[in-house]
């Protein structure tokens, strides 16, 4: 499970011209997953993300957390991020979980958020063509991959 956690200071997400999600101050969370992801996966990264003290304090230093801050999170599935681009100029998604895999994976990982962060989380609409809109505020983007747990 691949996520690409941006800090924002506010976040949309649009389907067919019709806002879905919308948030403030927060994280967007797009989120890729593999075949081989599962529950440990989902909590791992779930967890993780929620206490990332990517937020400043009062000294401008990154030490708060999304709990801390009491922001919001919007979880938008993103095959893409499983794209292999070693041969040719054509990304390849093989690694990329079909949907009767990803969407139940990813509606857990959006419940476990809710979960860890104690309130709704906003969401995507899995497969659908989104708009995704972002003030990255920093910029501050991190990459995660549970397979490195790093």
């Amino acid at each position: 499970m691949r996520g690409v956690i941006q800090r924002v200071s506010k976040a949309s997400v649009k389907v067919d011209g019709s806002v879905i999600s919308e948030i403030g101050q927060g994280l967007l969370v797009l989120l890729g997953i593999e075949e081989s992801d599962d529950k440990e996966d989902i909590q791992w990264l779930s967890k993780k993300i929620v206490n990332l003290r990517i937020f400043n304090d009062s000294n401008g230093v990154m030490n708060r957390s999304v709990l801390d801050e009491e922001g919001d999170i919007i979880v938008v599935s993103q095959f893409t991020l499983h794209a292999l681009t070693k041969k040719g100029n054509r990304p390849s998604y093989i690694n990329a979980a079909k949907p009767e895999v990803a969407i139940p994976l990813y509606n857990e990982f959006v419940q476990q958020q809710e979960m860890d962060l104690g309130k709704k989380v906003g969401t995507g609409v899995f497969g659908a063509d989104m708009k995704v809109e972002l003030l990255n505020d920093g910029p501050v983007t991190i990459w995660i991959d549970t397979k490195y747990r790093q």
